[in-house]
């Protein structure tokens, strides 16, 4: 049961629109209580305000640790107005009722995204009064109003100027965008603890005994997959930089859930490599990838590899995207439905968005920055939902360099073979299992993925390449079970393979490569992607 709102109490970190509010409800004649930073930011404003502490009766303590935490603050918000007996407790107290709350919490996000941030900074801001305040209104939503995104303090005025108070049914969902907002709260606490303590070797568990999901809605997609599923675009409480949740769409139309999984794979590939590169995908899979001297020289020999199904697909590139680049992407007899990277010079929007047919249609996307990969990442994980649960796993960062090779044939690969061999394998970790990559001179020529048998993607892989397989180099993702795939590859002309390694078969193999005058280099390392 809830009556006209009379009381409220306000404590806010971010204090946007926060002065108008109270003001306004103050207009209404409405009490504001509220303390510190807020309760100086009101009374500059002109805005009247009673002290948290003189309704509690004790002083802010422990530079701020304590001040809300008191019955006089929770006995007014956890009151059931439809209880005569906890409303004569309260009186009894000299407790007055909380009728609305607008809290919302300490920046920890923003702290511990500081480069330099240490732990005691983020310890002093883990907030204990603002949670405690939001789940006791909460919890009372039949009677008490509360606010945490200042989003809603319009749809909140207006209701209480027409009514004197919230409908149940806004008090209902406010409470539960608030619960939303601790649990995502706690999670990334959670989250910074727990990376905290591992790095300092008091948690020897290389993933955590409980996880915690929580993202924030971006996005309500037009459909998932198909147009009969359902589908949302939400982003981590801290985001990685340069990934792409933390992109800007500088112009297009909405992404979908495919456009953003396919965005996600071609960014990925093209942020493996240190010199600049540009991928191409369809269906997560890249039918295009090639290093340059420069962007434009690694667009157009990506845009070499397959010819057909380059069209309509993903671009992504490791570079800010110039004029020149910008002039061969938007060449006749080209689209593309998103192009991906860290930044678009001024010409290159002109002349992206000036196309006849892509201003409007093709998605630009800056990230600002390449999203970090290998060695020099953090440690990241991807999460990925089975019937009844979800499994979670390191994400795949292995960086592979020459030192790593182990040669197993009589012939060495060549320096130009190996650089095309390393490359290669960075290519093939982003193609779906059983993968296959083929390459010549820094560039993707063939690929073959997703098959129940590797030799088929060998097949399928030297199909494309057409007459580019001849002096090709081939990366497997995984072993070859049967020699039956070096030798296919080595009647058309590749000259060297590199591989994990570790079949039974391996001399077998090994014997083949030898026969036709192969390089093979083992790695040890497998980079299986169902």
């Amino acid at each position: 049961m809830a009556t006209r709102i009379q009381r409220a109490l306000i404590s806010v970190s971010n204090k946007a629109g926060v002065v108008e509010f109270a003001r306004e409800l103050a207009s209404l004649g409405v009490e504001i209580l509220s303390t510190g930073g807020t309760a100086k930011a009101l009374r500059e404003s002109w805005v009247a305000v009673t002290d948290v502490s003189q309704a509690t009766g004790f002083p802010e303590m422990m530079d701020g640790r304590v001040k809300t935490l008191h019955p006089a603050i929770h006995g007014g918000l956890l009151a059931l107005r439809d209880n005569p007996d906890h409303l004569q407790q309260i009186a009894d107290q000299g407790i007055q009722p909380i009728d609305l709350v607008a809290v919302n919490l300490y920046p920890f996000a923003e702290t511990i995204s500081k480069p330099e941030v240490t732990e005691h900074d983020a310890i002093e801001n883990i907030d204990i009064g603002g949670p405690s305040m939001v789940r006791s209104a909460s919890k009372n939503f039949a009677s008490v109003t509360i606010v945490v995104d200042p989003s809603d303090y319009a749809k909140v005025l207006e209701e209480i100027r027409q009514d004197g108070n919230t409908t149940t049914e806004t008090r209902r969902l406010l409470a539960v965008k608030a619960f939303a907002h601790t649990s995502a709260y706690d999670a990334m606490i959670h989250d910074y603890l727990w990376r905290t303590a591992k790095a300092q070797g008091v948690i020897t568990d290389d993933l955590p005994e409980s996880l915690r999901v929580s993202g924030e809605r971006l996005q309500t997609l037009r459909y998932g997959e198909n147009p009969h599923q359902r589908g949302a675009f939400y982003r981590s409480a801290t985001p990685e930089a340069g990934s792409i949740a933390a992109a800007r769409q500088l112009s297009g139309k909405e992404l979908s859930y495919n456009n953003l999984v396919d965005v996600d794979a071609a960014w990925q590939l093209a942020c493996e490599f240190d010199e600049p590169a540009v991928s191409i995908i369809k269906h997560t899979n890249p039918c295009g990838c090639a290093v340059g001297g420069t962007s434009l020289e690694a667009y157009q020999r990506a845009w070499e590899a397959d010819p057909v199904s380059r069209f309509g697909g993903i671009v992504a590139l490791n570079r800010s995207v110039d004029g020149a680049t910008a002039t061969e992407l938007v060449a006749p007899g080209n689209f593309y439905e998103v192009i991906i990277a860290p930044g678009f010079e001024e010409i290159a929007l002109a002349i992206i968005q000036n196309r006849k047919g892509w201003g409007q249609n093709v998605r630009l996307l800056a990230t600002g920055e390449c999203l970090p990969s290998g060695g020099g990442a953090a440690a990241r994980f991807t999460v990925r939902s089975v019937t009844g649960g979800f499994l979670v796993q390191d994400e795949d960062l292995h960086r592979l360099t020459a030192e790593d090779l182990k040669v197993v044939t009589a012939r060495q690969p060549s320096d130009e073979e190996a650089h095309d061999l390393l490359f290669a394998f960075k290519v093939v970790k982003h193609v779906k299992s059983n993968a296959i990559v083929l390459a010549k001179d820094g560039a993707l020529v063939g690929m073959g993925a997703g098959q129940p048998n590797r030799v088929i993607s060998v097949q399928l892989a030297i199909q494309q390449a057409g007459e580019k397989v001849k002096g090709s180099v081939l990366a497997s993702d995984a072993f070859f079970p049967f020699p039956d795939g070096p030798e296919t590859a080595a009647l058309a002309g590749v000259v060297a393979i590199i591989q994990p390694g570790g079949s039974t078969k391996d001399s077998d193999t090994i014997a083949v490569a030898d026969q036709y005058g192969m390089a093979m280099v083992f790695t040890g390392v497998r980079h299986f992607r169902h």
